[in-house]
């Protein structure tokens, strides 16, 4: 049997990994700025991380949802007081996309409507509604094909205002990113996100903010919405909640009120996932990272600012976009094969930096060095 080809694979094998280093077969050293799409929060195989996997997995690896699982608990406790969410509610499943579906399920269920808006650039998932509400036509299947999703251009305030005002009471729920990860790093002005929430507020919409890539710490603020100065109702995440092992939740306002067979999962929440979380979410208060992820940031933003071949730096904390002049396509590509550093991109031509938060400022500025020869190649 053939593996079913999905992804342009780069012809690396990782063997090792540590912090923001990874080593492939052949023994040679990496720079991770890339930490597997924005996985890694807390580093490669952190002790505390692999000690608290290892002595949980020595006790029970999983059992089913239909037990008390108290490390769910000490997750929710220890995530509301992370997050400042401590009046909301958990739920655990396991990726950002079922997260973004049984938002979007709930959101429906609260106001028994069908209408969402989403944006363009949007990217939420890849399941049944989610992906609906991805703006990539490529990946929507027929079966996944609904009216029910409009899409409005990205911090048009207007356009959303008279969106309201035409579906009226019909709207269900808006879901944004507070900053578009594979839509280029683009983010979301206070304006619109405290638009959203006012008209929300008036036509009794849920907003969800979708935090899956810009959340858990990455910009500096926990959820990366959090700079506009209003709630949302449910907050999306998974990516560096797990720092590697698959999960994913929801943070849901007070006013949802649960009934059983409402929302479920088979591993959401299992006893090793949670373990996972707590570890990244302990790293993350012990060593201060969402601080380190803010300086850290900002010091990469204003050096990368500094260069006259970049055409914009956008982002926050360390969720940085680098966009290129076309001519320069190949600066990437050549980071990772002549300069051994792993970034992400955005289409047409934007480096993504999605690094461990614990990134040290001697590796951004390794970076910044070699980025600096990658211009030239």
């Amino acid at each position: 049997m053939n593996l079913f080809d999905v992804y342009p694979l780069n012809d690396i094998e990782i063997v090792k990994a540590a912090g923001s280093t990874v080593w492939d077969s052949n023994g040679q050293e990496y720079l991770d700025l890339y930490g597997g799409h924005a996985v890694i929060s807390i580093g490669h195989t952190h002790p505390h991380y692999v000690r608290r996997l290892t002595d949980q997995l020595n006790k029970v690896g999983f059992y089913s949802n239909s037990v008390k699982i108290p490390l769910q608990v000490a997750l929710a406790e220890k995530l509301g007081k992370v997050s400042g969410k401590t009046d909301n509610q958990l739920f655990l499943c396991n990726s950002g996309a079922e997260a973004n579906e049984n938002a979007l399920k709930l959101a429906s269920f609260y106001n028994n409507r069908k209408k969402v808006i989403a944006f363009k650039g949007a990217f939420h998932g890849r399941t049944s509604l989610a992906v609906s509400a991805t703006d990539n036509p490529k990946i929507i299947a027929p079966v996944n094909e609904t009216e029910n999703i409009a899409f409005l251009p990205f911090n048009d305030v207007a356009a959303l205002k008279e969106a309201f005002a035409a579906y009226g009471n019909d709207i269900s729920a808006v879901i944004i990113e507070g900053i578009q990860g594979v839509g280029g790093i683009r983010e979301a002005s206070v304006e619109f996100l405290q638009a959203i929430r006012t008209l929300c507020d008036q036509y009794n919409a849920v907003y969800i903010a979708d935090s899956v890539q810009c959340g858990y710490g990455r910009t500096g603020l926990f959820y990366s919405h959090d700079y506009s100065g209003v709630e949302a109702d449910i907050y999306t995440m998974a990516k560096g909640m797990g720092n590697g092992f698959p999960i994913g939740a929801i943070s849901i306002a007070s006013k949802f009120k649960p009934w059983h067979g409402m929302l479920g999962t088979t591993f959401g929440g299992n006893h090793l996932a949670s373990a996972a979380a707590l570890a990244v979410l302990e790293v993350m208060e012990q060593d201060n990272l969402m601080q380190n992820a803010e300086e850290v940031g900002n010091y990469l933003i204003t050096e990368l600012r500094k260069f006259k071949e970049v055409k914009e730096v956008r982002g926050r904390g360390l969720m940085i976009g680098i966009e290129l002049p076309e001519e320069l396509s190949a600066v990437k590509k050549n980071l990772l094969f002549k300069h051994h550093i792993f970034t992400g991109e955005a289409k047409p031509n934007v480096i993504r930096l999605l690094p461990a938060l614990n990134l040290k400022k001697e590796q951004a500025d390794h970076f910044l060095e070699r980025f600096k020869l990658a211009l030239k190649d």
